[in-house]
């Protein structure tokens, strides 16, 4: 591995977590910008913290000690082991334990700020940063392990004899496992005020700044293309010359995404949605990550093409027909599309370690694993942190606006401007 090359990936990655923090405020309304970017800085530190603290020693590493356990013949690799604090970790010598803490600190920042989208307008600053000690202490560490440090999920072959679960640049890792965090958030803080009308039509809440979401879609696509390098060369043993390979795909998945979505918005409204489009962007991109750079260029259109049109119909299936109010789409973007992005590579990917009937089988594991263990757990926990810390701002605060609720002052305090005051109580 070069490690120069795997450390400057690395530098690259907070690009990623401040085009999806630009995108997050930009879809929320003006009066709660700058309670958006602030939990986002609160996340991504408490998200760090509690990882060395305590997620890297059940996250682990590759080569590292894992917790077994048998069950019906087989052995199963389910939890790290490492020290907590990180008390052991070295920077001379063999440094993959520091290297992979390293990159996990920003990975993990970014499926603890995904949530934040959809929260956007009435989550309350105090259980956003609850819910990120959660997520980084358990659910996140777990599923890691499972992927990324030789856990039982990347040993189905030894196992059961079919290709491990793959997920090279982190499309269930990172963003599935943030989007169903999102999802749960959600459920269970309900719709903002005056987005469904008592007979259950939705209203249009339009972003208060399109410039800076379009932006932050810019933003991003460095950010992601160090975060599948680094992936990839941490945990596949991915050579230098395939992170050709990884900027080209990078580039096509999140282009094709955002293309779909401009042509069937075009289509089906007459005009493009810039804001639609910008998430078909970050589909494409999500979408693009599980098989970051061993997918042919064709191949990563393809999956980024369908990613922008599944976006774009699921955002607003989820809005108008399940009445999940979800601001910056983040369950449809990074649940949905990288779910899709995890089967694509069980049909698309290289071959070589099965047939493609089982590198689709491995890839449903892991993401039956997702939707069976790792939803309910995410949900689980929130619902008892709602309990202890309530999630949602109390009625006034949804209406007046979290930067003034949670922060005594707006983020445009002398242009803001209620545009949808027009909308009933």
């Amino acid at each position: 591995m070069n490690l120069t090359l795997c450390l400057i990936a690395i530098m690259l990655i907070p690009l990623a977590p401040a085009g999806l923090a630009l995108i997050h405020q930009g879809l929320g309304r003006s009066r709660s910008a700058a309670h958006a970017m602030l939990a986002t800085l609160c996340a991504l530190g408490i998200a760090a913290i509690v990882f060395v603290l305590i997620g890297f020693s059940l996250a682990g590493f590759q080569g590292g000690q894992a917790h077994t356990l048998s069950l019906a013949g087989f052995k199963f690799d389910w939890l790290g082991a490492e020290p907590l604090f990180a008390s052991t970790l070295r920077f001379d010598g063999d440094i993959r334990a520091a290297l992979t803490l390293c990159f996990q600190i920003f990975a993990v920042g970014i499926a603890a700020i995904i949530p934040i989208s959809a929260g956007s307008d009435r989550w309350r600053l105090g259980a956003t940063c609850a819910a990120t000690v959660f997520l980084a202490a358990l659910p996140y560490p777990l599923f890691a392990h499972w992927v990324w440090s030789a856990g039982w999920l990347a040993q189905l072959g030894p196992t059961f004899g079919i290709p491990a679960f793959t997920d090279l640049g982190g499309a269930g890792v990172i963003h599935v496992v943030g989007g169903l965090m999102a999802l749960s958030v959600v459920w269970i803080i309900g719709p903002r005020r005056g987005k469904y009308s008592s007979d259950g039509m939705a209203t249009a809440i339009p972003g208060h700044n399109i410039v800076l979401v379009l932006l932050g879609c810019l933003l991003a696509l460095a950010g992601w293309i160090g975060l599948e390098t680094a992936a990839a060369m941490l945990f596949y043993a991915a050579p230098p010359e395939q992170v050709i390979a990884i900027v080209i795909d990078a580039m096509l998945s999140a282009s094709a995404g955002s293309l779909a979505v401009v042509a069937v918005t075009r289509i089906r409204y007459r005009k493009p949605d810039a804001s639609l489009s910008a998430n078909g962007w970050i589909a494409g991109l999500v979408a693009g990550s599980a098989g970051c750079g061993t997918v042919s260029p064709g191949v990563a259109i393809f999956i980024g093409l369908i990613a922008g049109i599944l976006v774009a119909f699921l955002i607003e299936t989820l809005e108008l027909r399940l009445r999940f109010d979800d601001p910056g789409g983040a369950v449809s973007v990074h649940a949905g599309a990288g779910l899709w992005g995890l089967i694509a590579f069980g049909v698309f990917g290289p071959a070589s370690a099965g047939t493609t009937t089982e590198n689709i089988l491995a890839q449903l594991i892991g993401i039956a694993t997702l939707l069976g263990l790792i939803l309910p757990l995410l949900h689980g926990g929130n619902l008892i942190l709602n309990r202890l810390i309530r999630f949602r701002v109390d009625s006034d605060g949804d209406w007046q606006g979290m930067d003034i609720r949670e922060l005594g002052a707006g983020a445009y305090p002398e242009f803001v401007i209620h545009a949808d005051e027009f909308v009933p109580r």
